[in-house]
């Protein structure tokens, strides 16, 4: 790490644990590059998909109880 980065590291870990999880965030978004617009319209068409099928009744549906009942013994082992 250079040393205008350990000065700016020294500086951010002086600010709040909210001002340094927002700076954190804004940080990791820098990372990711311009947005894919492709991407995007591709999950609004599949959302689109997915709530014309539950309102049609062509999706079947869980209750809550029994998704956290499944939750429990399918992943956390209970």
């Amino acid at each position: 790490m250079t040393k205008a980065a350990s000065a700016l590291l020294a500086d951010a870990l002086r600010l709040s644990e909210s001002a340094r999880a927002e700076l954190a965030a804004e940080l990791l978004a820098s990372l990711d590059g311009p947005a894919d617009t492709d991407a995007q319209q591709a999950w609004e068409a599949e959302i689109g998909r997915r709530i014309a099928a539950i309102e049609s009744g062509g999706m079947p549906l869980e209750s809550w109880d029994d998704v956290k009942l499944r939750v429990a013994k399918d992943i956390l082992g209970r």
